[in-house]
């Protein structure tokens, strides 16, 4: 395997002293890069996923074009309803729709559990593919959905603004959500660990919807599954855990095994330097949106984020995934902004 050429995100997720903050960007692969829609253009989304000739070329593309520190393989965290035996339908500018959702015992029990995650051999293909085709220039990271997002999309069906159905689930069958949220924690260690095995050098748990739950209820349904996760993996690769919405948390994760904290904009960075104590990397929080903006100010606003954040122990990002609406001169400029930045803030 070729020697890291760029190694900044291992190191700050390390807590070694950087000469400055790494920058990548969540979805980073995929929608707003012509190039990619390109490729959407003659291929259904699970193919793309399923294909590791196609997921490689997707997961370089920002590489080559915006700059990034780091690649993410291109992949969705529904592989793992899947991989479990459920139909996971995605329509393009509809998001994703499960025709049979979870609804009782029986319905969990039928789901395929013993070595679900050997399906998902396209992912470590990718992979191990990606790896080679960077030849050093930057990490890889490997992902997965958190259990109790993955759980929304089980018992919903498809995206939601509330998680109503999830949530009564979780209220009315605390037994049975716990008997899920379980064995798909258990598969999503296991799946991790291959991806780590297959050439991610580290991996992110993406907990999209865990900001639907009270603080009492993210300590129930979301805490101690992510807190497994980090535990079982970081023996072997830094673990990334990103809670949105669940800045409440801040403080217990970071006590916990992972790396490093994805946060969003709703928490500032001097208000999570105090809940983590400074003893974590953190990771975010540009709003999306802002991209939009002109790229003197998107520049302004990238500058004074880094700022607040510090140099050290901290890796730029946005608070969520790019949009499709934003220009690639944008996304650019954001990643320029954190570079040009680095020395302002070593001096500070």
């Amino acid at each position: 395997m070729a020697e890291l050429k760029n190694d900044l995100l291992l190191r700050a997720l390390k807590k070694e002293t950087v000469e400055r903050p790494p920058v990548w960007m969540m979805r980073q692969a995929g929608r707003y890069l012509p190039d990619y829609i390109k490729l959407r253009n003659k291929y259904d989304f699970f193919t793309r996923v399923q294909t590791p000739e196609l997921a490689c070329a997707i997961t370089l593309q920002p590489i080559d074009q915006v700059g990034v520190d780091a690649a993410i393989i291109f992949s969705d965290i529904l592989v793992i309803p899947q991989a479990m035996g459920l139909e996971v339908l995605m329509e393009e500018g509809k998001g994703p729709s499960l025709p049979k959702t979870i609804q009782t015992r029986s319905d969990i029990e039928n789901l395929r559990t013993d070595n679900a995650e050997e399906s998902l051999a396209y992912v470590y293909d990718a992979l191990s593919l990606t790896k080679q085709e960077l030849n050093g220039r930057v990490p890889l990271i490997g992902f997965a959905g958190a259990p109790w997002t993955i759980l929304c999309y089980m018992i919903e069906g498809k995206g939601s603004k509330t998680w109503d159905k999830a949530k009564q689930f979780a209220y009315t069958e605390p037994a049975l959500a716990h008997q899920l949220l379980q064995k798909i924690t258990d598969i999503t260690i296991n799946y991790l660990k291959l991806q780590v095995k297959a050439g991610a050098d580290t991996v992110q748990v993406f907990d999209s919807w865990a900001g639907s739950l009270s603080p009492l209820d993210f300590s129930i349904y979301a805490q101690p599954y992510l807190l497994q996760i980090a535990d079982a993996l970081h023996e072997h690769a830094p673990v990334i855990l990103f809670p949105k919405g669940s800045w409440y948390a801040l403080k217990t994760l970071s006590e916990s095994k992972a790396a490093g904290i994805g946060i969003d904009w709703c928490v500032s960075p001097a208000m999570a330097r105090e809940l983590t104590g400074n003893n974590i990397t953190l990771q975010g929080n540009f709003d999306p949106s802002k991209l939009l903006a002109p790229i003197p100010q998107i520049k302004k606003w990238v500058k004074e984020m880094v700022n607040e954040f510090g140099s050290q122990k901290y890796i730029a990002n946005l608070g969520h995934g790019i949009t499709p609406n934003v220009p690639v001169d944008h996304a650019k400029a954001f990643v320029d902004a954190v570079k040009e930045t680095a020395f302002s803030t070593q001096s500070a």
